[in-house]
């Protein structure tokens, strides 16, 4: 999972050097995203980037805000972690489907 999170935290610094967000600049894992440091704008900007990057990355197309998102019990846009996870997860099913 490091060449995921290493990809997450980096779309997440980029993020928070373009809004000026001091807490996502210095993000690690359990840095909070959806409702402390990231507005819905947020979150779709976040997503739009991390789902290029993947795109890029791997070749593969994962859509990261979907019902199933939506419907987690933890949300995947809580933490740069839950986030990483719910990453790791749609590409691990991305790879063995493709």
């Amino acid at each position: 999972m490091n060449k995921v999170s290493d990809l997450v935290l980096e779309v997440v610094r980029e993020l928070g050097s373009d809004q000026e967000n001091k807490a996502l600049v210095n993000a690690d894992l359990e840095t909070p995203l959806f409702g402390r440091n990231l507005d819905s704008m947020g979150i779709v900007f976040l997503v739009t980037d991390l789902e290029a990057r993947i795109s890029e990355e791997w070749d593969l197309a994962i859509t990261l805000a979907d019902e199933r998102a939506m419907s987690q019990n933890t949300s995947p846009f809580r933490s740069v972690k839950t986030l990483t996870q719910y990453t790791q997860t749609l590409l691990d099913e991305a790879k063995t489907s493709a």
